[in-house]
């Protein structure tokens, strides 16, 4: 298997941003970003107050950079039920708010090119989906610092060709993506099961979504 799981034998860091993040040379990373109206914003703030709320019961400030660690550090059964806010943001995603125009194949095409582009060059790319709204992917063999920097150049030069083809300008993208360490195989098994159900559970049709498994 070409991608290396987290090692804690190794050196990691961790980097402070919106979210915290975990960081291993050579790491493998499962990556979501989505369209600019993916997301209405009713839908979102409703979405945040109840998850702040619910922090707040927990005497954790969510202004804090470090929230998501004390989300960590709290009792399994509490963890679980933070889940439920994750799980609220995909069903969100899969009900394809916005014009959803990357259901077009041919605009979808401009993101599959962008990513395997440097396949095997730069990087190791794992199972991806192009959805209507945002993209789900794997990929490994990158520190996060450079696996950052990839991440918005297939966001800059996607949303440069797919506003040219809709002959529009401005922002195509929302600015935040948002990754996870892949942590070992059984992890990763579980994320390309769910790279592969996502157009099931939003009840795509053939042609309105594009889907890459790498063969082993």
């Amino acid at each position: 298997m070409p991608f290396e799981f987290f090692n804690p034998a190794k050196e990691v860091g961790v980097t402070q941003g919106h979210l915290p993040h975990w960081d291993q040379e050579g790491a493998t990373y499962f990556i979501t970003w989505r369209t600019a109206d993916s997301i209405p914003k009713v839908v979102w703030l409703r979405w945040r107050d109840e998850r702040d709320a619910w922090l707040l019961s927990r005497c954790i400030n969510p202004s804090a950079d470090d929230w998501r660690r004390q989300v960590e550090d709290l009792p399994e059964v509490d963890r679980q039920d933070f889940r439920r806010f994750s799980k609220a943001w995909e069903h969100e995603l899969d009900a394809c708010h916005g014009e959803c125009v990357l259901s077009d194949p041919k605009l979808a095409e401009l993101v599959v090119g962008a990513l395997r582009f440097y396949d095997g060059d730069r990087y190791v790319l794992g199972d991806f989906v192009v959805m209507p709204n945002h993209v789900h992917l794997l990929v490994g063999g990158m520190p996060r610092s450079a696996m950052l920097r990839q991440v918005e150049s297939w966001k800059k030069w996607s949303a440069m060709k797919i506003n040219q083809s809709l002959g529009r300008s401005g922002r195509f993208w929302q600015d935040e993506s948002f990754d996870h360490l892949v942590r070992n195989e059984v992890s990763f098994g579980m994320f390309r099961r769910y790279i592969a159900d996502n157009p099931v559970r939003a009840r795509l049709r053939k042609g309105e979504f594009v889907a890459w498994r790498r063969e082993e």
